[in-house]
Order: structure tokens, then sequence, then C-alpha cells
């Protein structure tokens, strides 16, 4: 019976069986390279989406709050965590006459509990529909009719019950719409007219809340949202809204924006430093097992040789076998980053406290087709000296060292 001669896959494939823990060891290698590429790689992807996405969602220039509350309506604008200040609804009527300002626009926080009264500890907040100009226009994209008295619409992290409703303050309240998901903290909020709020607002009393007995919604508000007009520096508008307007603080979301994206771009150096140091040092390592390895096997190569196997196919077999260490390596890498990555996302973005969002499905793929081209890369870059060497060596020679 004729045999079909060896191939170079083949031959490539029973070399590395032969060598079970140096394959399994260069093979976890790349995995751990692959692992930081991918990973890391998709962790700067969504942090950009997500800032992205704020840029997009920030429609106003300056944001006004009670002078002490500035670090809360951080924490509400990027990690959704509910908190309520508050104050005179006349500061509103106040700002809209400053010159240099456009626009106004006040909203109404409330914070839900965590408790038997409540589905889930959510960020209320309340918006008037005429006056609006930042969250209606993205509202409108999944809910293009007008929101009515007792309706809420959801943020993306916020979980209706099955009859699509949200009990709040021991009141179940229709929840006629979700949003997409946006990395911020308006994730896990919810979103109601200002007759809504005072609903809510009554039931929060109802049941005891007695901090909010020095607050009445049609007298309080939590915040005021400016647009500056044409022509005027924002940060000009905030000065004269300042010197005219005692207790209040000034926001430029700009400097929010800005913020993150100095501590979202030092992350991100920080994880393409270590990809590229990581990337290195796996070239470095497989280099030296290969360059060994090869110099452990002359005679078995110059025995091919000798069979008739031709200086390229020698040269094959070797790149042959690193790249299958290199492609099994970046699929295991691969496949543990995407274990973790995609089902603990929210969680990776609570804990980072920084906008944190999966872009779409067509770069997701493009990140995984780079982080598996560049790992399958890593072996056949690093043998590739030692499969220069073993093709020039002399077969004469080859089989007399060592005698």
């Amino acid at each position: 019976m004729k045999r079909e001669p060896l191939s170079v896959n083949q031959l490539s494939i029973d070399n590395l069986k032969r060598k079970p823990f140096r394959t399994a060891s260069l093979v976890i290698t790349v995995a751990i390279l692959a692992f930081i590429l991918f990973g890391g790689s998709l962790l700067s992807v969504n942090l950009k989406n997500g800032l992205n996405n704020v840029k997009a969602r920030f429609g106003a220039d300056l944001i006004a709050v009670p002078v002490d509350s500035q670090q809360n309506m951080g924490a509400i604008l990027l990690k959704g965590e509910p908190d309520y200040f508050y104050f005179e609804k006349s500061v509103a009527d106040k700002i809209a006459k400053v010159d240099g300002v456009a626009r106004i626009t006040p909203q109404f926080f409330l914070a839900s509990l965590g408790t038997a009264c409540c589905s889930q500890a959510v960020q209320i907040i309340g918006f008037d529909p005429k006056s609006d100009f930042v969250i209606r226009p993205w509202l409108t994209k999944i809910y293009e009719k007008q929101l009515r008295d007792g309706e809420l619409i959801a943020g993306s992290a916020v979980t209706p019950e099955p009859d699509q409703t949200i009990k709040l303050y021991e009141t179940s309240y229709p929840v006629v719409a979700q949003l997409e998901k946006t990395g911020t903290g308006l994730d896990n909020s919810v979103f109601g007219n200002m007759n809504t709020i005072r609903a809510l607002f009554a039931g929060a009393k109802k049941i005891g809340l007695q901090f909010l007995s020095s607050t009445d919604p049609d007298h309080s508000i939590s915040t005021v949202l400016i647009k500056t007009a044409d022509g005027y520096d924002a940060n000009l508008v905030a000065r004269n809204i300042i010197s005219k307007l005692d207790g209040i603080r000034i926001i430029k979301t700009q400097g929010v924006i800005t913020g993150i994206a100095e501590n979202l771009g030092s992350l991100i150096a920080i994880i393409y430093v270590l990809i590229a140091v990581l990337w290195i040092l796996a070239v470095g390592i497989l280099t030296v097992v290969f360059s060994i390895t090869v110099n452990e096997r002359k005679k078995e190569f110059a025995v091919l040789r000798i069979l008739g196997a031709t200086r390229k196919k020698l040269a094959a077999i070797i790149l042959g076998e690193s790249f299958l260490i290199s492609a099994s390596g970046g699929v295991i890498g691969i496949a543990a980053a995407s274990a973790i990555v995609f089902p603990f996302s929210v969680y990776i973005g609570d804990q980072l406290g920084l906008p944190y969002l999966q872009p779409q499905v067509g770069v997701v793929l493009g990140v995984l087709a780079l982080s598996l081209s560049l790992s399958s890369l890593v072996g056949p870059l690093a043998s590739a000296y030692a499969a220069f060497k073993i093709s020039k060596a002399e077969t004469y020679l080859t089989m007399r060292e060592g005698e």
C-alpha cells in the first residue's frame, strides 16, 4: 500500500505533540499576550466609545447646582449614584436674564430607596418638556409620543417588573420606553415630567421621608441646564452668573468631559504600554526558545534533508510549528478575555468610574481580528531567524557535529 508523503503541516503537528510540556508552555505564553492584547484593546475602545457618547449626550454648556453639590452632580452624571439637592426655583428665572444665556431648563432630582417601598434604588430625574433641550432630543429616538403624567422612561440598567412597571414609594408607574445603553449614570435613572415628580414626591413624604419636609417641587429645583448664546464664551457666562447669584456653583460640561478624557487617556496609555512591553517580551521569550529548540534538533533536520526535504521545507516546518503555537494561544487568550470582558462589562464600568460603552459588533469583530492577527504573528516572527539559520546549515557538517 502506497503511503502519502507527510505534509509540512502534519510534520509540524507531530513535532509539537512529541514535546507536550514545551508546546503547552509556549501556547500559554501567547495566550497571556492575546488575553492582554484583546482585553486591553477592547477596554480602550469601550472607554473611548463611552466618552464620545457623553459628548453627544451633553446638550448643555453649563450646569447650575447648589454650592455644596458639585461632587454629587458628578456622581449622578458618571456613576448613577442616587442623590438629591435643591435650591429655589426662582434661580432659574434669574439665570435666564444673565447676559450670554440663550436657553435654560430646570431639573428636579429624587432618589428612590432599595427597600420594600421601591423596586430598586434609582435616580429619578424630573424635567420640563416645554423648556427641555437636553433630554428630549435623545428620548424621542425611542419614544416619539408626549410623555404623559404618571409615565416613566427608564435607563438601560433599570429593570422593570414583568408588567413593565416600576414600583417607587409604594406606587407602580408604567415604564413606556427604555433607553439604549449610554455608559453613564443615566443608565441607572428614570425620567418623568414635573407632574409625575410631584406625585413621586408626595409618595415619598407619605411613607415618612422626613428629609423632604423642607422641600416643595412647586418651588424647588435641583439643577439648571444652560445653553450659552452664540459668540459667548462659556467661562465668561459662568462668571457672570456667579457674580449675580449667591449659593450656586457652575459646572462646565466641557470641563467634565476634559476631566474624563484626561483620566481615560492616562488609563489607555498604561494599557498600550503594557501591551507593547508584553508583546516584545513574548517575542523575546519565543525567539530564545525556538533558537534553543532548533539547535537541539539539528540532526533531525539533517536527516530530513537526506530524505529529500528542501531547505524551504525545513524553514516551513519551523514556521508552521510557531504559527500553530501562536494561533492556538491567540484563540485561547481571546476566548478567556471574552469570557470576562463581555459578561462583566457593567461591573467593569462601575469599578472604573468612567463612561464605558461597548461599540457595535463590527468594531468588536475588528478588534478581535486585529488581536488574533498580532498574536498569530508573534510565533513566526520569533522563529524567523531560527528558520533562516537551519535552512542555511550544511547537512554533512550538521551530521558530523558531536562526533
